[in-house]
């Protein structure tokens, strides 16, 4: 696959001023910090399989020429419009084109699973951020204020704003779970492709993260308010940095739970 690497490294080229906004957000947003670690595991993943894309006979496959083109075209409309996202996911489209193009449908199927990774590189479309990320700071605020007032502590909620004796918390958009939602489910892909070779658990462990993510910050604002009563610094700094790792770990170790749990009710069956 060595004369290979020219077309690919063109492609790099062409896409580059895009590529490098890309990883100028993985150094400054948060919530997209994970982008650092896709390449690295989706580079292993693929060098895992350089024997089964050395034993391709490479035959031009043109529809991935089109589809290279396909994605050269959407490069054009999305920064003409201004639209990062889909200026954006053109190199994806394009790869896929080019490792069409190069390897064929073999290659396609032998490099699907990072691919479908290569996702994980691009932030959620502004829209649908906007859309997403209140619901989610009104209910980790909702069920903090439950958990709170049942546990004996008075607080009152203003929509995100939380009212507690001794602290006032807000739980801004960084709070919203976002982060941990898209880093929990590249972990939960990871996992499921290492221990569990049945694709259909890779998407059911995928979709457990959604009410994981969601319950574990939830369980974060709740912690954090408990946490304030005692000691306001606890709620900022290094010990809410803290807060969110350890039930960052919690909840991945959940996740793992759930799928034990799904294999011994599959040996049961």
């Amino acid at each position: 696959m060595n004369k290979n690497t020219v077309p690919l490294a063109l492609l790099l080229i062409c896409y580059a001023p895009l590529l490098a906004g890309l990883v100028r957000q993985w150094s400054t947003d948060q919530d997209m910090s994970h982008g650092f670690c896709v390449l690295p595991v989706v580079a292993w993943l693929v060098w895992r399989r350089r024997a089964e894309l050395g034993e391709i006979t490479p035959v031009a496959n043109w529809w991935g020429l089109a589809i290279a083109g396909l994605g050269a075209a959407e490069m054009l409309l999305g920064t003409l419009a201004a639209q990062l996202f889909i200026a954006r996911t053109a190199f994806l489209v394009s790869l896929i084109g080019a490792v069409l193009f190069l390897g064929g449908t073999r290659a396609i199927r032998i490099l699907a699973f990072p691919l479908v990774l290569l996702l994980f590189l691009f932030p959620i479309p502004a829209i649908v951020y906007a859309r997403v990320t209140l619901p989610l700071q009104i209910f980790a605020s909702a069920s903090a204020e439950t958990v709170l007032n049942w546990i004996g502590i008075p607080v009152l909620r203003d929509g995100n704003i939380l009212e507690l004796p001794h602290e006032r918390l807000s739980v801004v958009e960084a709070c919203s779970g976002i982060r941990s939602l898209l880093s929990l489910s590249f972990l939960a892909l990871i996992y499921a492709y290492f221990f569990d070779k049945k694709v259909w658990m890779r998407w059911a462990l995928l979709a457990a993260t959604i009410p994981i993510a969601i319950a574990a910050n939830a369980a974060r604002v709740t912690l954090t308010g408990i946490l304030s009563e005692y000691n306001a610094g606890l709620a900022r700094g290094a010990s809410h940095l803290l807060e969110g790792w350890v039930l960052f770990v919690a909840a991945l170790g959940l996740l793992i739970a759930i799928h034990q749990l799904c294999l011994n009710v599959r040996r049961l069956s």
